[in-house]
């Protein structure tokens, strides 16, 4: 039996195989997450010797006995889809397997005052400066922990974010106030290798230790909208959408690779919303002029 039929052997050659090709960390977790659940399944069987009614079984287990999102379906298909083809080479394995449609939700977006009450709410000067620029910058959580002080030009007023989503690099904007709440830090916190550290010097901010911050924040701001930390993304690039930012602007400074993407946010934007007239007001213009007709014809 070779190391990639034993379970424990085939995810650390899976696990290396990704590194390799650059996936990011948070992707590797998750795709090997997907493998080892789906080894749990077809035990005793080996995943080398599963067919494709036993993968085709396991997704339909997922979609049916397991209630999982569409998301989670997805992943889980990609993941064993680089298995079979990437590691075992076998492309034919998965082909026409049913791939659910992945729910189109509107995100979560936060109104102008809502996201002053959240910045309002922490005491702590470090955690409302995170929480700020995850505002401002339109940063997502793993950019924001990954951030070092020489990313922040103070004289081109950018954030020069490194390997975000598809590892790609992009400059966002960096709004001179909170460059100058960024300068105050750095002066009394004096970190070492990261902007925002943790307890052991050099090491990043934990992302989890960010999420607590944020939701102990909604809490205190009195916040009832099921937001999250990307929630503050989400209103970055509503807010400017609604200040008139052209959108291709805010597509390059979320780093999207498609239009498409952005365009969500054109959804949500309440500007948007706001300039449409409903027809049920002509409606009623219409009702309330033929009500003044009828009350000057009895005059």
């Amino acid at each position: 039996m070779d190391r990639y039929s034993r379970p424990s052997g085939l995810l650390q050659v899976m696990r290396d195989e990704l590194r390799l090709r650059n996936y990011s960390p948070r992707t590797v977790k998750a795709y090997l997450s997907c493998v080892r659940s789906f080894a749990r399944y077809i035990a005793p069987l080996l995943p080398r010797d599963a067919k494709v009614e036993h993968i085709r079984a396991y997704l339909l287990y997922l979609l049916e006995e397991k209630e999982s999102p569409a998301g989670t379906v997805n992943q889980v298909y990609n993941a064993l889809r680089f298995l079979y083809e990437e590691l075992y080479q076998r492309p034919l394995v998965i082909r026409d397997l049913p791939r659910p449609k992945k729910e189109r939700r509107l995100p979560v977006v936060l109104s102008v005052e809502e996201v002053r009450r959240l910045l309002d709410a922490p005491t702590n000067p470090k955690h409302r400066l995170m929480l700020s620029l995850l505002y401002s910058a339109g940063l997502r959580l793993g950019e924001l922990v990954r951030l070092r002080p020489e990313d922040l030009d103070r004289d081109r007023r950018t954030i020069h974010v490194l390997q975000g989503k598809g590892a790609k690099d992009r400059r966002t904007i960096l709004a001179p106030s909170v460059m100058e709440r960024v300068d105050a830090y750095i002066g009394y916190a004096r970190p070492m290798e990261y902007l925002f550290e943790g307890t052991t010097p050099g090491e990043p901010y934990s992302p989890r230790s960010v999420q607590n911050v944020f939701e102990a924040a909604l809490l205190k701001a009195g916040i009832k909208k099921k937001a999250s930390v990307h929630s503050l993304r989400h209103a970055f690039a509503t807010h400017l959408l609604e200040q008139g930012t052209d959108i291709r602007y805010i597509q390059e400074l979320l780093g999207h690779a498609s239009l498409k993407t952005t365009e969500i946010y054109t959804h949500v934007a309440n500007k948007v919303v706001q300039n449409i007239r409903s027809p049920i007001e002509a409606l009623e213009l219409a009702e309330d002029e033929t009500e003044v007709d009828d009350t000057s014809e009895d005059s």
